[in-house]
């Protein structure tokens, strides 16, 4: 029954919006900010939004990108929209990508998938460190320190190592930071000079 509902209160509609004779008398400065107050308001009253509050409506981030392309003075004059609404909120997607928006849309859902999966791979590589520092300790208790000399050498030869590691880094980084005298830009005059 839960599920149900659920569907029930999901909406989706397709709308084509006319932007033009909205924004027509608006001044040449404002004339894609009032194009997407017209795409909010059209959404508003076709959605039957409570008092018709713009707030609740929610444009996406392609459809925003692809109405401010040409800038604040030349917008698209009618437009085509997926609308989405769940309960109280609305979502308005564009549905036509142009071809520079699709390749923007796939590298970002690319990234996206790449972020997860360097995600997934540290933390399974600090669960395996995890298990590694824990197993090493139960074996010592049961040899009752038997190895301490090795580990006293082992642990000498990995902070030089280490420390060997931070002087290249600070030699690199320093190699990067050399500062440039800096030229007079104009000439000082002579008789500024004494």
């Amino acid at each position: 029954m839960a599920e149900k509902k659920a569907i029930v209160n999901k909406i989706e509609r397709e709308y084509i919006i006319p932007l033009r004779e909205k924004s027509r008398p608006a001044p040449r400065y404002k004339k894609t900010p009032k194009a997407i107050k017209t795409i909010k308001e059209f959404v508003a009253r076709h959605m039957k939004v409570e008092n018709r509050d713009l707030n609740k409506v929610k444009i996406d981030k392609d459809l925003n990108q692809y109405m401010w392309a040409k800038g604040i003075r030349k917008h698209p004059h009618k437009i085509k929209v997926k609308v989405t609404k769940e309960g109280e909120s609305i979502r308005v997607e564009l549905v036509d990508y142009p071809n520079n928006l699709k390749f923007k849309k796939l590298r970002e859902e690319k990234r996206g998938k790449t972020a997860l999966e360097s995600i997934d791979k540290k933390k399974s590589m600090m669960q395996k460190a995890k298990e590694s520092l824990q197993k090493p300790a139960d074996e010592d208790k049961n040899n009752d320190g038997l190895n301490d000399k090795e580990e006293n050498e082992e642990k000498e030869k990995a902070g030089a190592e280490a420390n060997q590691q931070f002087e290249k880094t600070q030699a690199k980084q320093a190699k990067h930071q050399t500062e440039k005298p800096k030229k007079a830009t104009q000439p000082m005059r002579v008789s500024l000079q004494k």
